[in-house]
C-alpha cells in the first residue's frame, strides 16, 4: 500500500467515524504520542519529545472541547483533562517520563472504559447481532 493510499484510507475511516468512535480515535492517539514521548525522553531526542507532547496535549484539549457542561461528569472529565494537560506540560518542561507515565495510565483507563460503553450501547441498540 504506497503512502497516499494509506493516508486516504485514514482520512476515510475519520470521515465515515461516529462520534463515538472519534472520541475512541483521539483516546488511541493521545496514548501513542505520550509513548513516543515517553520513547524519545528515554532516548534523549528532546525536539521529537516535544512534539510528541504537543500532540497529546492538543488531543486532550480537543477531547475537553467536546464536553457538555450541563452533566456532572463532564466537569469531572474537564478537571481531569486539565489535570493530564498539566502533567504532560510538567514533563515537557522536565522531560520526565513520570507525568507521562501518569497521565498514560489515567488516559488508558478513560479509552478501555469509552471502550466497553460503547460495546454496552451497541449490544442494547443491536441487541447481539454483528456489526
Amino acid at each position: 500500500m504506497t503512502y497516499s493510499a494509506l493516508n486516504q484510507y485514514k482520512q476515510n475511516t475519520v470521515y465515515t467515524a461516529t462520534p463515538e468512535e472519534l472520541t475512541l480515535m483521539l483516546y488511541d492517539g493521545c496514548i501513542k504520542f505520550m509513548n513516543i514521548a515517553k520513547y524519545n525522553i528515554e532516548n534523549k531526542n528532546i525536539q521529537k519529545s516535544h512534539e510528541a507532547l504537543l500532540r497529546a496535549q492538543d488531543i486532550i484539549m480537543e477531547l475537553r472541547s467536546t464536553l457538555d457542561p450541563s452533566y456532572q461528569i463532564s466537569n469531572n472529565l474537564m478537571s481531569l483533562y486539565d489535570f493530564m494537560r498539566q502533567r504532560l506540560i510538567d514533563a515537557n518542561i522536565n522531560k520526565d517520563i513520570k507525568p507521562i507515565e501518569e497521565v498514560l495510565e489515567l488516559m488508558t483507563d478513560l479509552r478501555d472504559t469509552w471502550k466497553e460503553a460503547m460495546k454496552q450501547v451497541k449490544k442494547q441498540v443491536y441487541g447481539g447481532r454483528r456489526v
